[in-house]
């Protein structure tokens, strides 16, 4: 069981280099934020042409298949199973007293086509109200979800900290610390792998031991699942105390006065194409992507 290889969320894919890579990371950055924000009182047309840009991307992008192949097949059979307990649950619509002026024949043809009820079938009832919030919540999930870990995919930490850097240099003048919550967040992404191989090694240990939970029963289980715990926070505790003092050997003691620059942004034309295609994005979105 290889977790940093069957599940690589937040982790930065070094090699092939894609021309995501490529890209600006506050160009990205900008294109992941209306990504999770357009579909904000979108329509349906418009959440689903979210979720086919985001497998555009991926295959445009040449990513391997190997990375993202299992992740995305739990992350869409969840979506899945969201909307479609979606599709049947109660959809929860007031219903509202309609006018009782009758509509000219040439308004509306009688018998109309209209159903509210789309499937009856037993109990399991699929009303549109119930279709247009499956199909909302779902693809709101799978976007939220998968557009992050692409952006994460095709980014490193250090660009990404740098990029919210330079968007939040005009907070200084707030007295916000921007600098350190670069810092912060730069630990933060780098704490991720080590939070995988700590867990990786305690199935591992468990796995070796050949421990019979059957015989255990439930109240001895979850004693042994409490020390596991344990034992996990214990590891990663002492992880995050084996960082603090590496950096405080090397001097670290602001992150003002200890900036590593480990990458220089500057903007090419390919990130100006890109800024110019987000502002046709966004004009779509206002035209074709709001609701009827």
């Amino acid at each position: 069981m290889d977790l940093l290889r069957s599940l690589p969320i937040g982790l930065y894919l070094e090699q092939p280099l894609t021309w995501l890579h490529h890209l600006d990371p506050r160009v990205k950055m900008a294109w992941l934020m209306s990504i999770l924000v357009t579909p904000i009182l979108a329509n349906a047309g418009w959440r689903i042409g979210l979720v086919g840009l985001l497998l555009l991307l991926t295959l445009a992008a040449g990513i391997p298949l190997r990375v993202w192949r299992q992740q995305l097949g739990w992350l869409v059979l969840l979506s899945g199973l969201v909307m479609l307990l979606t599709f049947i649950l109660p959809d929860g619509l007031e219903v509202n007293q309609p006018d009782r002026w009758p509509a000219p024949a040439s308004v509306l043809p009688q018998p109309s086509p209209y159903g509210y009820v789309l499937l009856d079938w037993g109990p399991l009832t699929v009303t549109r109200r119930s279709l247009e919030l499956g199909i909302r919540v779902g693809t709101l999930l799978f976007t939220l979800i998968y557009g992050t870990n692409l952006y994460l995919l095709t980014t490193a930490p250090e660009e990404i900290t740098l990029a919210l850097e330079s968007l939040m240099a005009p907070l200084r003048w707030l007295g916000l610390p921007v600098t350190e919550i670069a810092l912060t967040v730069t630990l933060s992404l780098r704490f991720i792998p080590l939070v995988l191989e700590e867990v990786q090694n305690l199935v591992r240990s468990v796995q070796t031991r050949a421990i019979n939970w059957k015989k255990l029963g439930l109240r001895q289980s979850a004693q042994v699942g409490l020390v596991i715990v344990e034992r996990l926070l214990e590891n990663l505790l002492l992880r995050a105390e084996q960082i603090a003092a590496a950096m405080a050997v090397r001097g670290f003691t602001s992150p003002n006065q200890h900036q590593v620059r480990w990458h220089q942004l500057r903007l090419q034309p390919w990130d100006g194409l890109c800024l110019g295609v987000l502002v046709f994005f966004w004009w779509a979105r206002w035209c074709w992507g709001g609701q009827v």
